[in-house]
């Protein structure tokens, strides 16, 4: 039986190892955190819980594509809560709120009622949304029927350079961009292939997970040990031992060293390059994956609520202080409920979201949660409080329902996730880097092989997109039927 040793279990880790182990492969994954998870993680506080990094999924109704993923992966008793499919998103801009439906029909009615003259252009865009997505396995897991030159040319065209060509109403281009925060999109950069593929997994249908996204990383950490395999915590992995042909196993902090046939690198290619001393990687590919930019990193603000003062929103609310998204400040933010069950009428804790580049606290670096002074715990308290501020302007009744609240920077996702600059979804997407801004799967050590958020897309299908393909050098097409059946 063959060994791998997978390095991290956030979604990409937990994937690959509950597919890999169902398909006969003795699998070992290794977390250097107390908890696996990574983004899927949750952590309680003043006797409530707050989701980290995965607040919500796409396309998950009964016959669509996420449904039937996590069908697949043993999570079809992890229970879902729909949001609002009249408005699943709300976007804020210059004082006027403009709701998501799911549906490619009630969208494009409901955006015709904000803006009645772009109707015609509302049609060309959702088709081209559908077009675009349709064209990527990250919509359909599969190469048959997919127009390659729609996936290629909207790879290599900005998102706002697409908008202008279909619309004329600049506060409309500004709405359609108004989710902007869910993938870092910066004008003039992001694809517009990521726009329409975050459109396009969020309208078909939106849910919180009940309880928390770590159900998601609990279930599949618990299928991968029922199966045989080992998700291990508080294992660090500092070196990828290698021969001169390929990599042997891995070594942790702790000294233990695990074989392995593969190795599957699921965390930040600067971090997994920093864990590698072999000459069959070039000085030319280290160079290129530690100079590809990354995404923002964000300012966390995890809200307690006080005993049924917050009624429930079953929408995920987007601020914005002026008529754009675009370059986003302190004062825009993204605002979640955390579902504690399914439908509360209440809400008993939340997130608010604020990007925030690591240089802002950048004198901090080098130092430990909760060892950072006290300092940086003034400068975090004068950022959450001006945050809810803002909130509290836009939707009034917000400060008064606070009973406690905590903090993270940028700083905590780096401790936390290993992530270059503590980014909020690893590297970023630019149009103008082409195939050097791309992470592979592959590498010149044969049995290193890469997922995760950094290969194909963030986000929990994208990431799954990463890990088929990642899994699919390692499984024959007919043992896939293994994987699909329950």
């Amino acid at each position: 039986m063959s060994r791998v040793v997978i390095i991290g279990s956030g979604f990409g880790g937990l994937s690959c190892g509950y597919i890999l182990e169902k398909s006969g492969y003795e699998v070992t994954v290794l977390e250097q955190g107390a908890q696996a998870g990574g983004c899927l993680q949750c952590f309680w506080r003043g006797g409530e819980k707050f989701e980290t990094g995965m607040h919500f999924i796409g396309s998950a109704a009964e016959g669509q594509t996420m449904h039937r993923m996590m069908g697949c992966l043993g999570l079809g008793d992890v229970q879902l809560s729909r949001l609002d499919p009249a408005g699943y998103d709300t976007v804020s801009l210059a004082g006027q709120q403009f709701r998501f439906p799911n549906g490619r029909e009630a969208f494009i009615e409901q955006m015709a009622g904000y803006f009645p003259r772009e109707k015609d252009n509302l049609r060309r865009y959702t088709d081209l949304v559908a077009r675009i997505a349709s064209a990527s396995t990250l919509n359909s897991l599969t190469s048959a029927g997919r127009d390659m030159a729609a996936n290629t040319e909207y790879q290599t065209r900005s998102i706002n350079d697409v908008l202008d060509e279909l619309f004329c109403d600049e506060l409309l281009k500004n709405v359609l961009v108004g989710n902007l925060p869910l993938y870092a999109a910066e004008r003039d950069k992001t694809p517009f292939s990521v726009h329409a593929f975050i459109m396009d997994f969020y309208n078909r249908s939106a849910f919180r997970v009940v309880g928390g996204s770590d159900t998601i990383a609990h279930t599949l950490a618990s299928s991968i040990r029922e199966m045989g395999g080992e998700v291990l915590t508080g294992k660090k992995v500092q070196r990828i031992c290698c021969s001169d042909t390929q990599a042997t196993g891995v070594e942790t902090s702790d000294e233990c060293f695990y074989p392995a046939d593969y190795v599957i690198s699921t965390i930040h290619p600067a971090r997994l390059m920093e864990m590698l001393d072999t000459k069959l990687i070039r000085p030319a590919f280290r160079n290129r994956l530690s100079s590809i930019p990354n995404t923002t990193g964000c300012f966390s603000l995890y809200v307690k609520f006080k005993a049924d003062t917050m009624p429930y929103m079953n929408t995920n609310y987007y601020g914005y202080q002026t008529r754009s998204p675009w370059n986003c400040g302190q004062d825009d933010f993204l605002y979640m409920h955390h579902c504690h069950e399914d439908q509360p009428r209440y809400a008993h804790s939340g997130v608010v979201l604020s990007y925030m580049n690591i240089s802002e606290v950048d004198k901090w670096k080098g130092t430990r949660v909760g060892h950072r002074g006290t300092d940086y715990e003034d400068f975090k308290r004068r950022r959450a409080e001006r945050l809810i501020q803002v909130v509290d302007r836009q939707l009034p009744g917000f400060a008064s329902a606070i009973d406690a609240y905590y903090t993270s920077t940028p700083l905590t996702y780096l401790d936390y996730t290993g992530t270059e600059d503590g980014s909020m979804y690893g590297v970023a997407k630019d149009i103008h880097l082409g195939a050097a801004g791309r992470v592979p799967y592959r590498t010149k050590v044969p049995n290193l092989l890469l997922a995760g958020q950094n290969v194909n897309s963030h986000g929990i299908m994208g990431v799954l997109v990463g890990t088929i393909v990642t899994c699919s050098e390692l499984i024959p097409p007919e043992s896939w039927l293994n994987v699909y059946s329950s």
